[in-house]
């Protein structure tokens, strides 16, 4: 991607994107606690023996800044809890009822960046480590927590009296653990979105092409051959919103299809969907929200190390096998201020190509704090 490249070098560091924007506008300060009640049972391996019951005490702590020197132009970092070899969970296990192994409490930096955007808004890019800038509505694609480095920009045009087109790209060298990356991504998004009185529709649709380094030592440390294995996956999505008795109602269709051509038992197991409904939000003290999720993830739409890790307990401690999966999710969540959430969330899995199944059971207390200093 040179132009794209060019446009955002040009965009954050030359003097046009300066002129005039000497003022200084100071330090943001942000940080996350999460303190995470997990149950699973009644889940079997692939061969189908057992897996003991677990029920887990976990934490999550992240430490953020951001300094914007010119108020077109920031910089960004992240600190996060989790272990060194897990690129999709900053959790940590400090307490295993069923005398488990709390495993590693490592910290690391998961974001670091310079972003920019045009006097207009219309433009804007970042370089560095960053989550994925493209819309989406679930992480049964791609986990939040996974953050890629590499070069992503985003055009916004006008489209018709009340609609927005939007273009995401970038170019990413894709995470194995916190501390190495194995493999390139090269993605393409555009989104549509437009209003009619409350009621929105989003559409969107996008490309990501994966290409594996197969000469790559740290490639074998991804679950299930996806550190060697090429992607070609394409999302199409739609979101439509709407209000019901005061509260928001959405719902949302999200179809996977990997392009990839495979050979093998399991070639042709490279399509999905997601079926999503919300009824609430958490925008305000004392609002709540009731989601239900329906997801079929065959073994090869996604790549299932990049995927979410909240559905399953499939994989080792560091590493989920994010795919191969169908069940549903039923979420609610409280907003007890602005600054603390509740969030219940049941699951029930079961595996497409084998007996492998499972149910877990979590409740999140999250507290998050921010801090400007101008």
């Amino acid at each position: 991607m040179p132009f794209l490249r060019a446009v955002l070098l040009a965009l954050v560091l030359g003097p046009p994107a300066l002129a005039g924007d000497t003022e200084p506008h100071g330090l943001d300060l942000h940080a996350d606690f999460r303190l995470r009640m997990e149950q699973d049972w009644d889940s079997r391996r692939s061969d189908g023996t057992e897996r003991e019951d677990r029920a887990r005490a976990r934490v999550r702590v992240r430490l953020g800044m951001t300094f914007t020197p010119y108020k077109r132009v920031s910089i960004g970092a992240r600190l996060r809890s989790g272990s060194d070899l897990s690129q999709q969970s900053p959790h940590i296990t400090i307490v295993d009822f069923d005398g488990g192994d709390t495993g590693d409490a490592d910290f690391n930096l998961d974001k670091w960046y310079l972003r920019g955007h045009s006097e207009n808004g219309r433009f804007s890019g970042w370089v560095g480590r960053e989550e994925l800038p493209f819309w989406k509505q679930n992480e049964l694609f791609w986990d939040d927590d996974v953050t890629p480095a590499g070069l992503a920009g985003t055009l916004r045009y006008p489209a018709g009296e009340s609609g927005e087109l939007t273009i995401h790209a970038g170019v990413f060298s894709l995470p194995v653990g916190m501390q190495r990356f194995s493999g390139t991504m090269g993605a393409l998004q555009a989104v549509y979105a437009t209003s009619i009185g409350e009621t929105r529709l989003i559409v969107a649709g996008g490309y990501f092409a994966i290409e594996a380094n197969t000469d790559d030592p740290d490639a074998v440390l991804l679950l299930g051959g996806d550190g060697l294995r090429d992607y070609r996956i394409v999302v199409g999505s739609t979101q439509l919103r709407l209000r019901a008795g005061r509260r928001p109602l959405r719902f949302g269709i999200d179809v996977i299809e990997n392009l990839e051509d495979y050979a093998g038992p399991i070639a042709d197991q490279t399509g999905g969907h997601v079926l999503s409904v919300h009824y609430g939000d958490t925008a305000q003290r004392g609002h709540w929200l009731v989601g239900l999720y329906s997801a079929r993830i065959e073994t090869l739409a996604v790549a299932g190390s990049y995927a979410q890790d909240d559905w399953v307990r499939w994989g080792s401690a560091t590493q989920t096998r994010g795919s191969n999966l169908e069940g549903q999710e039923l979420r609610f969540a409280y907003a007890a201020s602005s600054r603390i959430s509740l969030v219940a969330r049941l699951y029930v899995v079961d595996s497409i190509t084998t007996v492998e199944d499972g149910k877990r059971f979590r409740v999140d207390f999250n507290y998050r704090l921010n801090r400007s200093r101008r």
